[in-house]
């Protein structure tokens, strides 16, 4: 399924059962940014840009997403296929591989041998800037 027009999404989106969930049982591929009030169960999900202002779901669970870049605050799916991974924090099951960079503020397995690389360079966890205040006085 290819969606391309806001009307496309909405007429889609009022498909959605009494949990606010759409069941796909075939790709989805949106291409123009959106807002999605709806959780997405869905096979495969492809897109070249998925980030958190563009794409605003309660859940997305899929087998499998295949993107150029992904930016969201967190990610919750069986396989991740991308070049480059922007996240917050990252949790997966078994397996997680970018090619290009993976940049994160934590990322962890739900298997005790569960693995995570990227081929290109080192995976860069983000640090949280930490901000402190100084209030002097005449003392």
């Amino acid at each position: 399924m290819k969606i391309t027009t806001q009307k496309e999404l909405d007429d889609l989106i009022a498909t959605a059962n009494n949990s606010n969930t759409i069941t796909l049982h075939e790709n989805l591929e949106i291409t123009f940014s959106c807002i999605i009030p709806c959780n997405i169960d869905a096979y495969n999900i492809e897109a070249h840009d998925i980030k958190a202002h563009d794409i605003n779901a309660c859940d997305i669970n899929a087998c499998d997403i295949n993107a150029h870049d992904i930016d969201a605050c967190d990610i919750n799916a069986h396989d991740i296929d991308a070049c480059n991974i922007e996240a917050k924090n990252i949790k997966y099951y078994a397996f997680c591989i970018t090619y290009q960079s993976l940049k994160c503020k934590s990322i962890a397995g739900e298997r005790e041998n569960s693995f995570h690389k990227c081929l290109d360079q080192e995976i860069e966890i983000i640090k949280e800037d930490k901000k402190v205040t100084i209030e002097l006085t005449q003392e």
